[in-house]
């Protein structure tokens, strides 16, 4: 039997957001999904989420929708697995919510104009990749390595024509270990 092994070079090697999910701590992961349950614009997901908990718990999903959102929290993190569309939302809220310093941190090292970590621009022309590791280098030395990956790892998947060459950076593939 032949197998063949397809290699896309413009793709970045970056773990899909189901799969950074899994590899954050039971503490981050709450955090996430509490903030998941204050956005406001995350109805589709939070749909689905909600859908997936009833079945997992065996609720109904009214019972579910009246739980406290610390209570939706826990039972979502526990989720053995979840969709890349919630997995997404997860991590971005994550970011908004919790890592607001640091976004803007590396905004801030680029040059890049924002609004408290938010891009100001519409249309971002990708910086060069010696910028990109300037930058990754000035965050690692004020935040957690897993921190810096995590949020470098969530760029890259979010927009990989302008962060794509983030991937080859050795400050994206630090792990956190998962507790």
């Amino acid at each position: 039997m032949l197998t063949y092994r397809v290699t896309m070079p413009d793709v970045p090697d970056i773990p899909r957001p189901s799969q950074l999910w899994k590899q954050l701590s039971a503490e981050r992961k709450q955090r996430a999904a509490e903030a998941f349950w204050k956005d406001e614009n995350a109805a589709t997901e939070q749909t689905e989420a909600v859908l997936a908990i009833a079945q997992r718990i065996k609720f109904r999903v009214s019972s579910v929708l009246k739980m406290p959102r610390e209570k939706k929290g826990r039972q979502l993190a526990a989720l053995p697995g979840i969709s890349e569309v919630v997995a997404a939302r997860l991590l971005v809220v994550y970011h908004l919510d919790q890592q607001r310093p640091m976004m803007a941190s590396f905004l801030d090292a680029l040059g890049v104009k924002h609004e408290e970590g938010l891009i100001a621009e519409e249309d971002l022309a990708a910086p060069p990749k010696e910028t990109l590791q300037a930058a990754a280098r000035t965050l690692t030395e004020s935040y957690p390595p897993e921190d810096v990956a995590l949020y470098l790892r969530t760029l890259v998947w979010q927009d990989p024509d302008t962060w794509g060459a983030l991937a080859e950076l050795p400050e994206s593939r630090v792990v956190a270990p998962a507790s």
